[in-house]
């Protein structure tokens, strides 16, 4: 059987969707599996044995462009990438619905008009899946295998997962234990303060390394190493320097974004927190734990005026962290 998987975005996203590869896997050995993303995210892919062929489109240029050359030229590769037995859209967006449908496929399966923020997205598929979008992330993309290969996987299979995220990076990493701070994301008002992070790295007295993404995050990265000896700033990263430098961790405590995500998928102990997003977004294990603020999340319509990840006590996130440091160290 010949799959594709359409998962253009983002980061994280595409790192919970990659779960369903091993399960796949393990009930169809024969099958190949092919992987439809934005070329911005092909190397978080990269090394993954279930992966049959990585195919990378660039709508994300005619976006940026407001090209309509480019994006029908992407649009083009696509109708190149052979025929499918099964196409699964795990994005559920109107322009990755798009692509499936623009793919030669003998069956597509995508979320139903109501379990997607899109709802057009939906009349492109000859297989509709329902589940309620406020259901959690990974749960979602479960049912969607379910349904589209009556593959059933239960939660103990997925705290007992196989890691399936691999790196080929050499990035120079301590010889000592260390912890992970990821320090930023795609909104402000989704980052843990700074000063917190400081007193939760004085606090454990281990080496913190603090990734970061862009100019802004280097620079505050930058401040925090300056008021703790704790905290050293790791230089620019590829996607593929991230998955080594979490896999070697002992503890990765960030906010609700992509490298943060990975240390579930690495099967390393993580505290993820989370303010304005809801929780739903990762699936809580023995040893991945999260915080969450006071607030209400509207799943629909996410609030960029919600700060109160702020509101996170310090102390709440060193208890969980000593915890998961003594089981894991």
């Amino acid at each position: 059987m010949k799959i594709a998987i359409v998962k253009l975005s983002a980061l994280g996203d595409i790192v919970h969707a990659m779960v369903v590869l091993q399960f796949v896997k393990k009930h169809y050995p024969d099958s190949e599996i092919d992987w439809i993303v934005d070329k911005r995210f092909q190397s978080v892919l990269e090394n993954n044995p279930h992966i049959n062929q990585i195919h990378a489109v660039n709508l994300n240029a005619a976006k940026k462009q407001k090209s309509l050359k480019i994006f029908l030229k992407e649009l083009i590769k696509v109708r190149k990438y052979g025929k499918y037995d099964l196409i699964i859209d795990a994005q559920g967006l109107v322009k990755s619905a798009i692509v499936t449908k623009l793919m030669k496929g003998v069956k597509t399966v995508g979320f139903d008009k109501n379990s997607i923020r899109e709802p057009l997205a939906s009349y492109l598929y000859s297989q509709k899946v329902s589940i309620g979008y406020d259901e959690n992330t990974i749960e979602r993309y479960i049912s969607l295998i379910y349904h589209a290969l009556n593959i059933k996987v239960l939660g103990d299979e997925l705290i007992n997962k196989n890691i399936f995220l691999f790196s080929s990076s050499k990035v120079r990493i301590p010889d000592k234990p260390y912890v992970v701070f990821v320090i930023g994301s795609t909104w402000e008002n989704r980052n843990y303060p700074k000063e917190k992070f400081i007193k939760v790295a004085q606090s454990l007295n281990k080496i913190c390394l603090v990734l970061w993404g862009n100019e802004l995050e280097r620079k505050k990265a930058n401040w925090m190493s300056v008021q703790s000896n704790f905290i050293e700033v790791m230089p620019k990263l590829t996607i593929d320097d991230l998955k080594h430098v979490v896999l070697n961790s002992s503890l990765v405590i960030g906010n609700d974004t992509g490298p943060t995500h990975m240390a579930w998928a690495l099967n390393k102990p993580s505290i993820t927190l989370f303010g304005p997003t809801p929780i739903t977004r990762v699936y809580q294990t023995p040893i991945n734990k999260v915080l969450k603020s006071s607030s209400k999340v509207n799943h629909f319509k996410l609030d960029k005026n919600d700060f109160s990840i702020q509101e996170i006590k310090v102390n709440d996130i060193i208890k969980i962290a000593n915890v998961l440091l003594r089981k894991n160290i």
